[in-house]
């Protein structure tokens, strides 16, 4: 009995050393693999999160989803990466001012949420002030037209070209204005005046146009489109065959002989933009400025030579890259171009089959024509 013991001792002593050379062993890798995770967290965090960034935020009347965003994050459009739903609050995408964005770290890694404003009802506070009934939360009831927007739209509509984008033969081939009613060479609100074409359906509103810019892809050299110039409206009061009588109900620019006259467009207008990147690799240039200026800055309007054809639709978000230098490499011989750095933010607000409008939202130096567009 007493040997059995004995042995039984060695076998468990015997054990727990191996299990202590074992511990040591693993020890310091699964020391290094906890730091190596942490520190992996920690720059993404960095990488993600602004340097000075709030750990929460009392949403404001007038605020945007992208204002907001950009308090937190270095790329205001990763918002939804790291926007964590909560299942207990209705709507918890619909953001309303008083709610409050929570800066929160699951797992080492950043998560903004929301936490919903408390609404009482009115009556409610009175009676309870009076001991008749007890006060509760309730369910608040707001407007649609008081949530909080990602991009309103009434921040970039002054900004956009009137008009559209058409093929040559489209404008060539349009109505035109043949005559004044009272015998005028300019026109304008409230003239009358005679238009000859093919007049198709029975329309009964037309936009008088004036080709503008002619748009040319400054790679390829072939024309992406031509703009036709908004320049007001006209209402049909009188047919026939193929002269129509109109009168001007409103106008932009003098109006004059042989403007074209189109049906209006019956464009989808977005009344607020959501921000998100292409679902395809999209590179491009920006090949012109509205407003006719070389330089680019906040709030401009600038053309881009990718459309619907390429992936770009209403709503994506582009980074802004202004070329590398071209220097002289006094070690190796020859000349080397230096990478594109990214300079700006835009959002893509009006898109067309082979050409795009993009609303400038940031930048971090100067740009220009002929900078480049590429995924974020």
């Amino acid at each position: 009995m007493e040997g059995r013991s004995l042995n039984a001792g060695n076998f468990y002593y015997t054990l727990f050393e191996d299990a202590i050379r074992l511990m040591k062993k693993i020890l310091p890798s699964l020391v290094f693999a906890f730091f190596a995770l942490t520190y992996t967290n920690v720059m993404l965090a960095s990488e993600v999160l602004k340097q000075n960034h709030p750990d929460r935020y009392l949403v404001v009347e007038g605020d945007t989803l992208w204002e907001i965003s950009s308090m937190f994050l270095n790329d205001a459009w990763m918002w939804p990466e790291i926007w964590h739903v909560n299942p207990d609050i209705e709507n918890p995408h619909l953001i309303y001012p008083g709610d409050e964005i929570l800066l929160r770290y699951i797992d080492g890694e950043p998560q903004l949420s929301l936490k919903r404003r408390e609404f009482v009802v009115p009556d409610l506070v009175e009676r309870a002030e009076n001991k008749l009934e007890k006060l509760n939360p309730q369910i608040r009831v707001s407007s649609l037209s008081s949530r909080i927007v990602a991009i309103p739209f009434d921040r970039i509509s002054s900004m956009l070209p009137t008009g559209r984008i058409v093929e040559k033969e489209t404008l060539e081939h349009s109505p035109y204005i043949l005559a004044s009613v009272a015998g005028r060479l300019l026109f304008g609100p409230g003239d009358g005046f005679y238009g000859r074409g093919e007049w198709k359906g029975n329309t009964s509103i037309y936009g008088v146009y004036r080709e503008g810019e002619i748009y040319k892809d400054p790679e390829t050299r072939k024309i992406l489109g031509y703009e036709a110039r908004e320049l007001g409206y006209a209402k049909v009061t009188a047919r026939d065959g193929d002269v129509l009588t109109f009168e001007l109900i409103s106008v932009k620019e003098d109006i004059r002989l042989g403007d074209r006259l189109m049906p209006t467009e019956q464009r989808r207008v977005e009344s607020n933009f959501f921000p998100v990147p292409p679902d395809t690799q999209v590179e491009g240039v920006i090949i012109n400025v509205v407003g006719g200026a070389d330089q680019v800055g906040r709030t401009d309007v600038v053309v881009v030579n990718r459309g619907l054809r390429d992936g770009l639709e209403v709503g994506s978000i582009m980074a802004i890259h202004k070329h590398g230098a071209r220097i002289k490499d006094r070690m190796g011989g020859g000349k080397v171009q230096l990478p594109s750095e990214q300079a700006g933010v835009m959002l893509i607000v009006r898109s067309y089959e082979k050409m795009s409008y993009g609303y400038v939202l940031e930048t971090k130096k100067a740009l220009n024509v002929g900078d480049l567009v590429k995924n974020p």
